[in-house]
C-alpha cells in the first residue's frame, strides 16, 4: 500500500508542486502525493517551466489549500519552508511532520538581473527538491 505525502509550502505555487510532480514522477510506486498552501497564490509559470525542462509536466496540477485537500489519512507531512513549518495546520492521524526548508525561487528572481538568473534560482531549488525526492523514503525517518 502506498503511503500518502503531503508537501506543505505557504502559497502552494512552487516549491510544493515541485515536490508533488517529482514524487509523482519519480517515486509514484511507493507513494501517493499531494500538496497545498497556507494560502493559495495559483501555479507559478516559472515553476512549471523549469519543471518541464526536466521532463516533469506539473501544468495539470492546480495551487490549493489544505482545505481543498480531499480527506486523506497522510502517513507523512513535510513542510517545504519556514513559514509554513510555523503555521502548519492541524491534522488528524498519525501524520510524521517535518520540514525540509528549501530556498523560495520567486523571492530570490525577484532580485535577478535576467530573465536567465531568475530561471537559474527556479532550477537550483527543483534539483535540490529532486534530490531529496530521491532519497526518499530513507530520509522521512
Amino acid at each position: 500500500m502506498k503511503k500518502k505525502i503531503l508537501f506543505l509550502c505557504t502559497g502552494n505555487s512552487c516549491r510544493s508542486q515541485m515536490a508533488e510532480g517529482w514524487t509523482r514522477a519519480l517515486k509514484g510506486d511507493l507513494f501517493d502525493a499531494y500538496s497545498a498552501g497556507v494560502v493559495r497564490h495559483g501555479m507559478n509559470p516559472n515553476a512549471v517551466r523549469v519543471m518541464a525542462e526536466a521532463g516533469v509536466d506539473i501544468s495539470g496540477q492546480t495551487s490549493k489549500t489544505v482545505d481543498d485537500l480531499p480527506p486523506v489519512e497522510f502517513d507523512a507531512i513535510i513542510t517545504l519552508c519556514g513559514h509554513a513549518n510555523e503555521t502548519c495546520p492541524f491534522f488528524r492521524g498519525n501524520a510524521r511532520r517535518m520540514h525540509a526548508g528549501f530556498d523560495d525561487p520567486p523571492a530570490l528572481a525577484g532580485d535577478a538581473a535576467s530573465e536567465e538568473e531568475a530561471l537559474g534560482h527556479y532550477r537550483r531549488v527543483r534539483d535540490e527538491i529532486r534530490a531529496f525526492v530521491e532519497a526518499m523514503p530513507d530520509n522521512l525517518g
